[in-house]
C-alpha cells in the first residue's frame, strides 16, 4: 500500500511534527510512505492508495490542510478546532473576505454577523463557538482521532464517515535527571514541578502558581520550572513578583528538544493542565509519563479518557486551586507516592500508546479504508503483549512442558568428568536458564546453536522438542563437523556444527531457515561488525522466529560495586595470555552490554523484545552488593536489570532497520 505522508516536520515548532517523525519510522515499515513536509511542486494522488494528512491548529499545517481539501483522504484531527489555523491564513493577512466566507460555511448567519463585528475591532474572534471543521470533514473520507471525546465533536460537527480513534503515540525517553538538575543547581532530593509546552493563559499558569505558592509555605525547599515559550497575554513576571515566587520558579523559555526532554527528566510532577479544551493530545503529558513521572491533568476532554490509576485530575471549577494544592502537598511530601504514580503512568503508555502499536492500527485502519471495508466507528483493538519498555522486565516464552524438565542432572551427563565439567558446573545457572526461556520446538522445527559446546545442544531436541538441531563455531568458512556424543547415561546425540566467522563470513543457511536461533555468550567476543551478526541472524530467522541472546550485563550491581570502587566494570575483562605454538587461544571480551542496549540492539536487527531480564550466573548470595542498592535507591536511579547476566529473547517482526545504528557505531546514523 502506498501512502502519501502530509506532516510538518522539525525544526517546524509544531507538536505534530515531532508526532509525524516518531510515526513514520514504524509505519514506514509497514506500508510504503513518501512524506510532503511542505506544499509540493506537483502531487498526482492517482500515485498512492491513500492520502495521509496530519492536520494541526497553526499555519505550519496550511499546506496539509489545502492538499486535503484538494485531493481527500484520511485526516489525522489532532483537536477538534482549526479555527487558529483558518484565522492565521486568512485575517492575519488582511484576507477578511476570504475568513467572513469561512465563518459563512462552517457557522451561518449567526457566525457570519459575529464575524462582521470582529472585522469592525468590536469584538475578537469567536475561536471556541466556531470550530472552522465542516469544509474539512466534507472532504475527508475517513479521520483518526486520538479520543473519543474528538470522536463525539466531529460527529456533532457532520461528519458521518469512518472514524478510527488512535492513542496518541508515547515517547518512552530516557533522562539525565540528576545531570539536568545540576544545570538548574538543585540536589537529588529537592522536590521540583514542572510546567512544559507553549506556556499559554488556557494553561491554568495562574492557578498553579497560587497553588504552588502555598505549597512552598508548607515545603520551603520546592522549586518550579516553566519551560517553554512565554505567550505575550501572560505577564509571568509581574505575576512571579506578585506571589512572592522569585526565588522558587525559573522560567526557561523555549528549549531544543534534548533539552526539553532532560528539564522534563529532572522534575518529580508535571503539571499539564488546559481549559477550555478542543479535545486536543498532548505530546508533552506522553513525554512525561513514559518518563515514569507523576502528572495531574485537567479534568476535561480527552484528558478525562486517561485511567485515573495513572494520573490525578483536578477539576477546573471553584475547587480547582485546592485540588491543585492538595496533590502537589501530597505528591512533594511523600515522594514514594509520586514514584509511585509515575510508574504505573509509564507501564500503561508503554502497553498500550508505543509507536509499533500505533502505526499497527494506523495501518490496519487505512487498509480498511482502501479496500472499501471499514465501518462508521473503526473497532480499534490494542495489539498485546507490547514491545517491551526499556528497563522493564517482561514474561518472557511459555516455560518448558511438565514432561520435558531439564534437571541438573541431565546437562551433567554430557560432560565428562574434567575441563567440560567444570565449565558446566560453573556456567549451570546460566545453562539452565537459556534451555528454561528458549521456546520449544515442533518435529518440524529447526534450531541453530551458535557457539556450541555441546553442553545445553542435546537438550534441543530431546528435551525442547526440535526436530533439527545445528551448531556452528568460529573457524574457516565452508568447514563442517560432524559432532557426535554420549551421555554417562548411554544416550546418543549426533550434530553438524559449521565453522565461519559470524561477522563477516554469510551463514551458510538458506533464508527463513529456522525457527530459533540460540546466540550465548558471543556477542561479547565480537570485534568488529556485531550488527553483521544480527542481521545474519535475521535473514535466517523464519517470520515470527525467536532469537535467545545471552551475554554479561556491563551495568550490573557487581559492575557498578567495581567502577566506584576502581577497577574495570567488565566482567571479564583481562587480556588472555599468548597460547603456546600450535595451540588456539580464546577470544576475549571485547564489548559487554547493557539491558538497554541489548533491546536497541534486537529493535535496529528487527525483532520485538518478548523477554529481557537480568540474573546471576552462579545461583549465590551476594549481600556485599546491598550498598550499591542503597546508593542506586538514596539518587533515585533504577535497580531493575542489575543481575550479572541479560537473557533476552526477540521475535522476528521484520527486516534489519538499521545496519549501523550511532549508538554502537561510530559513523552510524
Amino acid at each position: 500500500m502506498r501512502v502519501a505522508f502530509f506532516s510538518p516536520l522539525p525544526p517546524s515548532k509544531s507538536g505534530i511534527a515531532d508526532y509525524s517523525v516518531a510515526l513514520l519510522e514504524p509505519l514506514s515499515r509497514l506500508v510504503q510512505t513518501e512524506v510532503f513536509s511542505a506544499a509540493p511542486a506537483r502531487f498526482d494522488a492517482a500515485d498512492f492508495d491513500i492520502a495521509l494528512y496530519q492536520i494541526g491548529n497553526n499555519s505550519h499545517h496550511e499546506f496539509v490542510y489545502r492538499a486535503a481539501l484538494e485531493n481527500p483522504g484520511v485526516a489525522v484531527v489532532h483537536e477538534a478546532n482549526l479555527h487558529h489555523l483558518l484565522a492565521e491564513i486568512t485575517i492575519k493577512r488582511g484576507d477578511w473576505d476570504a475568513y467572513l466566507a469561512e465563518l459563512d460555511y462552517d457557522g451561518g448567519a449567526s457566525a457570519l454577523a459575529f464575524g462582521q463585528r470582529v472585522r469592525r475591532l468590536e469584538i475578537g474572534p469567536d475561536y471556541d463557538g466556531v470550530p472552522m471543521l465542516r469544509r474539512l470533514l466534507h472532504s475527508s473520507k475517513a479521520l483518526i482521532v486520538h479520543s473519543r471525546f474528538v470522536e463525539a465533536k466531529l460527529r456533532e460537527a457532520g461528519f458521518d464517515g469512518p472514524i478510527a480513534c488512535i492513542p496518541h503515540g508515547a515517547w518512552l525517553p530516557e533522562g539525565d535527571r540528576l545531570g539536568f538538575r545540576q544545570r538548574l543547581g538543585l540536589d537529588h532530593s529537592t522536590p521540583l514541578v514542572g510546567i512544559f509546552g507553549h506556556l499559554k493563559p488556557y494553561k491554568r499558569i495562574a492557578e498553579s502558581l497560587r497553588a504552588f505558592r502555598r505549597v512552598v509555605r508548607l515545603q520551603p525547599d520546592a522549586k518550579m520550572i516553566l519551560v517553554g515559550e512565554p505567550h505575550p497575554d501572560l505577564p509571568l513576571n509581574s505575576m512571579l513578583a506578585t506571589l512572592g515566587l522569585q526565588a522558587h520558579v525559573r522560567v526557561l523559555g523555549f528549549t531544543p528538544i534534548e533539552d526539553f526532554t532532560g528539564y522534563l527528566a529532572a522534575c518529580d510532577i508535571v503539571l499539564n493542565l488546559r481549559y477550555p479544551t478542543v479535545g486536543e493530545s498532548s505530546g508533552t503529558m506522553l513525554r512525561a509519563m513514559g518518563l515514569g513521572k507523576a502528572v495531574v491533568v485537567s479534568d476535561v476532554g480527552s484528558f478525562r479518557e486517561f485511567p485515573d490509576e495513572v494520573c490525578l485530575k483536578a477539576s477546573v471549577d471553584a475547587s480547582e486551586e485546592d485540588l491543585l494544592f492538595e496533590y502537589l502537598n501530597l505528591l512533594v511530601s511523600r515522594p514514594e507516592a509520586a514514584r509511585e504514580l509515575g510508574r504505573r503512568a509509564r507501564d500503561w503508555v508503554a502497553e498500550r500508546c508505543n509507536w509499533d502499536c500505533v502505526a499497527h492500527l494506523y495501518a490496519d485502519f487505512l487498509k480498511a479504508v482502501v479496500e472499501g471495508s471499514p465501518a462508521k466507528s473503526f473497532p480499534i483493538v490494542v495489539p498485546t503483549p507490547a514491545p517491551v519498555a526499556p528497563g522493564a522486565e517482561t514474561p518472557g516464552p511459555p516455560p518448558l512442558p511438565a514432561e520435558r524438565p531439564v534437571e541438573p542432572e541431565y546437562l551433567r551427563s554430557w560432560a565428562p568428568p574434567g575441563e567440560a565439567r567444570i565449565y558446566l558446573d560453573t556456567h549451570l545457572t546460566r545453562l539452565r536458564r537459556t534451555l528454561e526461556i528458549t521456546p520449544p520446538g515442533t518435529a518440524g522445527d529447526r534450531v541453530l546453536e551458535m557457539g556450541a559446546y555441546l553442553q545445553i545442544t542435546p537438550a534441543l531436541h530431546s528435551r525442547l522438542g526440535y526436530g533439527e538441531v545445528r551448531g556452528c563455531y568460529y573457524g574457516p568458512a565452508g568447514t563442517t563437523d560432524q559432532r557426535r556424543v554420549t551421555s554417562l547415561d548411554g544416550e546418543t546425540f549426533e550434530c553438524e556444527v559449521d565453522l565461519f566467522n559470524a561477522e563477516k563470513d554469510r551463514f551458510p543457511y538458506p533464508d527463513e531457515h529456522f525457527a530459533t536461533v540460540l546466540c550465548g555468550e558471543l556477542i561479547e567476543h565480537l570485534v568488529d561488525d556485531p550488527m553483521f551478526m544480527m542481521a545474519e541472524i535475521n535473514r535466517i530467522l523464519k517470520p515470527g522466529g525467536h532469537l535467545v541472546l545471552t551475554t554479561p550485563n556491563i551495568g550490573s550491581l557487581r559492575a557498578i560495586s567495581a567502577i566506584l570502587q576502581g577497577y574495570h566494570p567488565g566482567f571479564f575483562p583481562a587480556y588472555i595470555r599468548p597460547a603456546s605454538a600450535g595451540e588456539e587461544t580464546e577470544a576475549r571480551h571485547n564489548r559487554e552490554y547493557t539491558p538497554k542496549e541489548i533491546l536497541l540492539l534486537l529493535l535496529d536487527a528487527g525483532f520485538e523484545s518478548t523477554l529481557l531480564e537480568t540474573g546471576p550466573f552462579r545461583e549465590e548470595p551476594k549481600p556485599e552488593l546491598a550498598w550499591v542498592t542503597h546508593l542506586l535507591d538514596h539518587y533515585l536511579l533504577s535497580t531493575e536489570l542489575r543481575g550479572d547476566g541479560i537473557y533476552a529473547v526477540g521475535r522476528k517482526t521484520g527486516p534489519l532497520r538499521q545496519r549501523f545504528p550511532a549508538w554502537l557505531y561510530s559513523g552510524g546514523v
